[in-house]
């Protein structure tokens, strides 16, 4: 997205992005990278209570977990903010995802290609609901073991749908992702407006 003069009326659009993906994948860290306020969490420290419900395998040394969302905020330019709603990642906090994707323009689905099936949920929920996403795949240790059509075929999801990586601890990174996640909102919006009725 390049810089662009602001709007002629000056004003300030704002729009609010949903960051979703399975249990650990990274999107409180996403948010916390990219917020240039202190966002704001809701970890809480995981207890035994868990145990046999959180499959903590594959994130090793994962302590806390998000029960309600994470909120964060960027300005992507002059004219546009962006405010930024995490989801908690477990099942038993899906009731929260619809209140949370209320008046969203788009979703990232992050996904950790370790544990796919995680992510599977969230792209149900948005196809279902029809609210436009991107798929970021989480680079943890900084390497991207699968090429983005690889991760599209596994998903099994259409060629439309951007599918881009990304490490959710790097700003600039997660701000790509965003940025991306807004082109591909207006991309669509665009095209359905010249659409025949």
């Amino acid at each position: 997205m390049s810089h662009r003069p602001p709007a002629p009326s000056g004003r300030v659009t704002s729009a609010k992005i949903v960051i979703a993906g399975g249990f650990g994948v990274g999107k409180t860290t996403l948010v916390g990278s990219v917020s240039e306020i202190t966002p704001l969490t809701t970890e809480a420290i995981m207890t035994s209570a868990g145990v046999g419900v959180d499959d903590t395998r594959q994130v090793p040394g994962k302590t806390t977990t998000t029960v309600a969302m994470d909120f964060g905020r960027i300005s992507i330019d002059r004219d546009l903010i962006l405010y930024l709603f995490g989801t908690p990642g477990q099942t038993r906090f899906w009731f929260m995802w619809d209140e949370l994707v209320r008046g969203a323009i788009g979703a990232v689905v992050l996904v950790d290609t370790r544990r796919l099936a995680d992510c599977f949920a969230a792209i149900d929920f948005f196809e279902h609901r029809r609210l436009p996403y991107l798929v970021a795949i989480n680079c943890f240790d900084g390497m991207q073991y699968h090429d983005p059509q690889d991760v599209r075929e596994a998903l099994a999801i259409s060629n439309d749908i951007p599918v881009v990586a990304c490490d959710a601890r790097n700003r600039e990174s997660t701000k790509h992702v965003l940025i991306s996640l807004v082109e591909y909102v207006l991309t669509m919006r665009r095209s359905r407006a010249v659409a025949p009725a």
